[in-house]
């Protein structure tokens, strides 16, 4: 980053925990008014640094290359279908896979955030699949936490030297398992249990995604390491473009 984008950042940042810890501030798809609203903004403010950061991620992989464009339109088209694929699950959410650790592996999470919010948007707007009002818990638990999982996952494996395409599917399949493992928190944060609070709350809702959720996950892993595989085989000068693959 240039200063004045680490500057932006920063403020960014103040401005999310000035906003997201007062409280009373007057002011997976979680559905349409079912958090109340001071989760709901709590939730958008945070997401504000990640999606500056993401904002100039992408900025800066465009400018490197042009071409990138190419495969990061094709990562977020992977976002937009697999992520409207969607099964009931807990009242007021669903269950579906995520396809943001493809975007996260090649480009990194920050670019994902952008991805995510944009797909969001849509799907709330066109398909009813999540809300505008739950757009920022929505934007976090997948596009912003399950991203940084897998692309920390992927950079792990990478330094222990595990094959790649073992990689490709645990980054993946656990970013998936992670955004619904944070959907249950905010879902307990919102309505804790009475007995035994938000903790137990929490645990009620893990266990209703986990029967749908884990073969997702599984099979979201399988898909991105196919698309990868595909890409290796077919598209090697854009993959070394993205930094994925190293330059000859």
């Amino acid at each position: 980053m240039t200063r004045q984008q680490k500057k932006l950042f920063v403020l960014s940042i103040a401005f999310a925990a000035a906003f997201a810890i007062v409280p009373g501030a007057n002011a997976m798809h979680i559905m349409e008014g079912y958090l109340p609203l001071q989760f709901c903004i709590a939730w958008g403010v945070i997401c504000i640094p990640f999606l500056v950061m993401g904002f100039f991620s992408i900025q800066n992989k465009l400018r490197e290359n042009r071409k990138n464009i190419t495969i990061l339109a094709m990562s977020g088209a992977f976002i937009f279908v697999i992520s409207s694929l969607k099964i009931p699950s807990v009242t007021g959410s669903c269950s579906h896979m995520t396809g943001t650790g493809l975007g996260a592996i090649l480009f990194g999470p920050g670019a994902v955030s952008i991805l995510g919010i944009i797909v969001l948007v849509f799907q709330a707007v066109m398909l009813a699949h999540g809300g505008l009002t739950s757009l920022g818990a929505n934007t976090f638990s997948m596009a912003v936490a399950g991203p940084f999982l897998s692309y920390g996952v992927y950079m792990v494996c990478k330094k222990c030297k595990v094959n790649r395409r073992v990689s490709v599917f645990l980054a993946a399949a656990l970013g998936d398992i992670f955004t619904y493992c944070v959907t249950s928190f905010q879902l307990a944060v919102a309505y804790p249990s009475e007995s035994g609070g938000m903790l137990a709350s929490a645990g009620k809702f893990l266990a209703v995604f986990a029967p749908t959720q884990l073969p997702l996950a599984m099979i979201e892993g399988l898909l991105t390491t196919i698309i990868i595989i595909t890409l290796e085989n077919y598209a090697q000068p854009e993959l070394r473009d993205v930094g994925y693959l190293e330059s000859k």
